[in-house]
């Protein structure tokens, strides 16, 4: 299942997926990607079934494919574009990197009890209902696995995060370049602590990773939490 509506990430990345075709040697969590944990925030991958929920070209997933042994990642991204560039740069890391083009919420629903980790870099938790998405994340998730995602500390603007689960609506384009907007969710910590609890999660924790300086600089929200064994 994918959305019918316009691509509205068609024009995202498409500069360095043109210019910058190689694996990414290194994996960061923050927003400016240059900084904080690494891939070790997701827990020893050798032999793991790991999903990137809205993996856009797949960078993240090809570092994890190419550098840590899982069994297999997979890129799961809504966009139409995103998943044409992803197999355009990344088909070569097949069948241990694969790409799949859906929504995240179908596709968690359908894989049941399928992953060891789930995890998400300003992907499909920002942009997704999260009271659909994280049942469905914990549903899919085999007994003692792991999802970790980093979201927006506060918006772009510099305005605080929502202290109740309300998207905010943000400027987007059509592939045509009109004007459109599409919802994300910056939520506060607690907030994200609440829906993580009740979507069936434990062992939840939370870190801040500071703004590294930069232009629409932000601070990061990195949680973790577990399905229970």
């Amino acid at each position: 299942m994918t959305t019918s509506t316009a691509d509205l990430w068609h024009h995202y990345g498409r500069a360095r997926a043109t210019s910058d075709r190689t694996v990414p040697a290194t994996f960061s969590w923050n927003w400016g990607q240059d900084a904080g944990p690494g891939p070790e925030a997701l827990g020893d991958l050798t032999g793991r079934c790991v999903g990137d929920l809205g993996a856009g070209t797949a960078r993240h997933a090809a570092h994890l494919a190419a550098h840590h042994q899982p069994a297999q990642v997979v890129a799961v991204d809504a966009s139409p574009a995103q998943h044409a560039m992803a197999a355009d740069i990344y088909a070569h890391l097949a069948p241990r990197l694969r790409l799949v083009h859906s929504d995240a919420v179908p596709h968690l629903q359908a894989m049941t009890g399928a992953y060891d980790v789930l995890y998400s870099v300003f992907g499909a938790v920002d942009f997704t209902d999260p009271r659909q998405l994280l049942p469905a994340a914990a549903a899919a998730l085999k007994p003692g696995g792991r999802l970790v995602f980093a979201t927006l500390a506060h918006y772009l603007s510099g305005a605080p995060a929502q202290p109740d689960v309300v998207p905010a609506d943000i400027p987007a384009k059509t592939p045509h370049g009109e004007t459109a907007t599409m919802r994300r969710w910056a939520l506060q910590e607690h907030v994200w602590a609440k829906l993580l609890d009740e979507a069936g999660f434990t062992r939840i924790t939370t870190d801040v990773l500071p703004a590294t300086g930069g232009p629409r600089t932000a601070d990061t929200v990195l949680m973790s939490a577990h399905r229970p064994s």
